[in-house]
């Protein structure tokens, strides 16, 4: 039993080997089957290249006349028109082998526009390389040096405003005098007085002595007459 064993694995690495090293060289596709690459085929090519999965390294093998035909490599726009002028690539030979370098889509028409009208073009696209583990590369964790978001700020009520401060009390006395006072002098009270009259002035006196004078000399000329 332990030599069955024994046996069994090194049988089993060999396989694996083998399956690997098969998956590496990529497989043969044949394009068209027993017709080949020829116009009007039974099943449209592009029909048959969306039921297979085609990877980097896998290979395309085109079988046709080489006296009447040939596969072009071209671009999309030439794809679309069937426009044989300027490839990218001419395989003739009439048992051509075309090797997928590198993953994306991959565009055959014939070399004769009329066959390549007539359904002789093909569409292929190699799927991407993958990586051992068969998942998805983990996205790189987040730095833990970058700054700390800063909180939101905190709304703060509005300062109240305060009351105007209240004025002074007015002073009931009058400012002190000074030189520079501009309110003006108290006006004297006159002396009271004990009902008489004061005495008239000179100039009054001798007018009246005067006027006393002028009768008594009317008076007496009028009793001489």
């Amino acid at each position: 039993m332990a030599a069955r064993m024994v046996v069994g694995v090194p049988v089993a690495l060999l396989a694996v080997l083998l399956a690997a090293a098969t998956g590496a060289d990529g497989r043969d596709f044949h394009v068209g089957g027993r017709a080949g690459w020829a116009p009007n085929p039974a099943e449209p090519f592009n029909t048959w290249a969306e039921r297979n999965r085609f990877q980097v390294n896998d290979t395309l093998v085109f079988r046709y006349n080489k006296d009447a035909d040939a596969v072009l490599v071209v671009t999309p726009s030439h794809y679309d028109a069937c426009n044989t002028t300027e490839p990218v690539l001419r395989l003739d030979g009439g048992d051509t082998r075309f090797v997928f370098n590198g993953s994306g889509p991959y565009f055959f028409i014939s070399a004769d526009e009329g066959r390549c009208r007539a359904g002789e073009r093909l569409i292929v696209v190699v799927l991407a390389v993958r990586n051992n583990s068969g998942g998805n590369t983990p996205s790189p964790p987040k730095s833990s040096s970058s700054p700390p978001t800063s909180p939101p700020p905190v709304a703060t009520p509005a300062p109240r405003a305060l009351p105007p401060p209240p004025l002074p009390p007015k002073s009931s006395s009058p400012p002190p005098a000074g030189k520079n006072a501009s309110s003006p002098a108290p006006a004297p009270t006159p002396a009271a007085t004990n009902g008489t009259s004061s005495p008239p002035p000179p100039s009054s006196a001798v007018a009246l002595r005067g006027g006393v004078l002028a009768c008594l000399i009317i008076g007496g000329a009028a009793i001489l007459v």
